[in-house]
């Protein structure tokens, strides 16, 4: 019966450390509204700059649908201002979009946007 309770005590102790475990992992992701609170906007390129972001972080692009759009793109689409074909398009106005370790690109694909500054280069680590 002692041996029981023991291996109950050790079970009970290894999920208790996965919940911390899991916990952590989850408190690190940050998230960022794109903008501030501007939102998603024209000359919004330099927003990213002095912040550090990592993988799993969110950024939320508040926008009015319609008015503008959200392309993820690589960093050709991102210089060129061109969303290739089969790009991932967000428009709902209000998106979550989860970053990936390295480079992460975005522009807004309503003609002319994305020239006048509604573009953001990222690289999260």
């Amino acid at each position: 019966m002692a041996e029981e309770r023991g291996s109950a005590v050790v079970a009970i102790a290894l999920m208790m450390c996965l919940v911390v475990l899991f916990y952590c992992e989850v408190v690190e992701a940050a998230t960022y509204t794109v903008g501030g609170a501007n939102g998603w906007t024209f000359d919004v390129a330099d927003w990213p700059k002095g912040k550090n972001f990592k993988a799993g972080d969110i950024l939320v692009f508040n926008y009015s649908p319609g008015t503008h759009d959200v392309v993820v793109v690589d960093e050709s689409g991102y210089n060129s201002c061109i969303s290739p074909s089969g790009a991932k398009v967000y428009q709902t106005g209000k998106d979550h979009i989860k970053l990936v370790k390295g480079q992460n690109y975005f522009i807004c694909d309503f003609e002319g946007h994305c020239d006048f500054g509604m573009k953001i280069a990222i690289t999260a680590t």
